[in-house]
């Protein structure tokens, strides 16, 4: 059936700024609509209503950074019966309105064409791509000459970036670290902190600083002018994000921080300033209280706190996938997850680890037909 479900979401893309008809939809691939909507959901995890608003409305923030036309017309375009229809579907899904994302734009998570293949497709780096992180790399560099310190989230992303030698003269780490899943504490690095995070990991401490602390020593050994964080724009990224910046408001940094924000299926980059002074707080609020912070965030921040967010609920996108999926096996279905939930940005040990608690809480749960 995956191949069917790809014809919809090809026959949606192909439809997308225009009126929606899901029984012209099942014409075109011979289901009836009730059917098609439900092997859509089944195989993607995701309803068609809710994909179709995803797409239209980050297509839309495209047109808003990169033309003048006016709000309304965007807004129509793209779907929406009024510029206040518009306005509340983008800040929902950004936490910005149109009209202060235009005024200022600033990262946000790509939603791109959903491909539900589990293998996905190889994909070269574009030059231009390429060209753009070392231009990016060179600005800075003349601004601050080598007292820069760049970090990357992860070891691949690392061992990427110095296998193509892009950081120049500069320093450059890893942050080896899964801050989306598991407890913390708020002192971040503290001996507490690193026992926690061990034990979540199921490793020891020692094992812990050697993967985690021991790559991040020179921040702490050098004084750099600037911090360079390069993070991509999914969840698991943004929560690493927020946490080595609330760790920099900690250690009282006092250079310059700047955000490139990575689309790592096409290593296009986009580069903010960021000022420190609010970080601690929302590293507090979200993963210590797990409630959305009053602040205002960047978009892709936002967007990856309200996934955190919602991944610590019981019942989510991602469980329910799980759950309605109970013949398949986990490595089959660890593959799909992989391909299908991209904005998470979950690795395959953490998919593992929900797979297996979703099933054993069902295997466990009493069966009400048992108390009848």
């Amino acid at each position: 059936m995956s191949t069917q479900v790809q014809e919809m979401i090809n026959w949606l893309e192909q439809h997308l700024l225009g009126e929606f008809s899901l029984a012209e939809l099942g014409r075109s691939v011979g289901y009836s609509p009730y059917y098609c909507s439900f092997l859509f959901r089944h195989h993607t995890g995701i309803s068609m209503k809710r994909y179709i608003q995803l797409r239209r409305t980050f297509l839309s923030s495209i047109r808003l950074a990169e033309t003048e036309e006016r709000i309304i017309d965007i807004a129509v375009e793209h779907g929406y019966s009024s510029q206040e229809a518009f306005s509340r579907s983008f800040k929902d899904i950004f936490g910005v309105t149109p009209h202060a994302f235009r005024q200022h734009p600033q990262p946000l998570q790509s939603y791109i064409q959903l491909n539900i293949d589990p293998y996905g497709r190889e994909l070269t780096m574009d030059i231009s791509s390429k060209q753009g992180i070392e231009q990016l790399q060179q600005h800075v560099e003349s601004l601050y000459e080598h007292q820069i310190l760049n970090v990357l989230n992860g070891q691949t992303m690392y061992e990427q970036f110095k296998a193509q030698q892009w950081m120049g003269g500069s320093d450059y780490v890893p942050f080896n670290e899964a801050m989306c899943v598991h407890e913390t504490t708020e002192d971040i690095f503290s001996d507490s902190f690193c026992k926690v995070r061990a034990q979540g990991h199921h490793i020891s401490r020692e094992q812990y600083e050697v993967v985690t602390l021991q790559p991040l020593q020179m921040l702490n050994d050098n004084e750099y002018r600037c911090i360079v964080l390069w993070f991509g724009e999914d969840m698991f990224c943004q929560i690493n994000l927020l946490t080595m910046l609330a760790y920099l408001e900690q250690i009282g940094f006092q250079g310059t921080v700047y955000f490139n924000a990575v689309q790592e299926q096409t290593y296009e980059v986009k580069q903010t300033e960021l000022q420190l002074g609010s970080f601690t707080g929302i590293y507090r609020q979200v993963l210590l209280n797990r409630s959305m912070p009053p602040q205002q965030l960047l978009p892709v921040m936002y967007q990856g706190i309200r996934l955190y967010l919602n991944l610590q609920q019981p019942d989510n996108e991602i469980t329910a996938y799980i759950r309605s999926h109970p013949a398949e096996s986990a490595e089959s279905l660890m593959r799909k997850m992989l391909s299908l939930f991209t904005h998470y940005g979950l690795g395959d040990t953490q998919y593992m680890e929900l797979i297996v608690s979703v099933r054993q809480s069902s295997v466990s749960a009493p069966d009400s037909r048992d108390h009848q």
